[in-house]
């Protein structure tokens, strides 16, 4: 039996990590949650972990670190830059979608409700299992699910 998936979730709002937990218990893909609660703690726990997690889902409006700060300082370091980085955040102005994507994230996806986490999820895990979780071109970066997988 392959081991489970090691997911990091790195957001300061209680309910959204709350949220988070119960929408990937749903799914039958092993998994363990990491989460970390701020930008500061979560550059401290990838600074001293032996084995990266294979995903990151990085909120940006963070305290001690803002998440933009902690994507750049991932993508320049040599142990981290490889780490997937998948921002879930609610806010992102197409200039902020560009400079995150500049900066190395894989995918941007904003935070609306639990039905669209359902399906970002459902979109990314299959990817992350079967190690095909590729950084897309600019034009697919922004992920939305409103009615179906599309990309904007």
């Amino acid at each position: 039996m392959a081991a489970p998936l090691q997911i990091l979730l790195a957001d300061d709002d209680a309910d959204d990590r709350f949220f988070f937990t119960m929408e990937l218990n749903v799914f039958p893909i092993r998994t363990t949650l990491i989460m970390v609660e701020d930008g500061e703690k979560l550059m401290t726990y990838l600074s001293s972990v032996k084995k990266l997690p294979e995903v990151l889902f990085l909120d940006l409006n963070m305290p001690r670190i803002h998440g933009a700060e902690c994507l750049a300082e991932i993508k320049k370091n040599e142990k981290l830059k490889n780490l997937p980085v998948v921002i879930h955040s609610t806010s992102c102005a197409d200039q902020e979608a560009k400079k995150l994507y500049d900066l190395g994230a894989h995918y941007f996806c904003r935070k609306t409700d639990s039905a669209e986490l359902h399906q970002l999820l459902e979109f990314l895990l299959p990817l992350i299992q079967t190690k095909k979780l590729e950084r897309p071109k600019r034009d697919n970066f922004v992920l939305s699910f409103k009615k179906s997988v599309a990309f904007k």
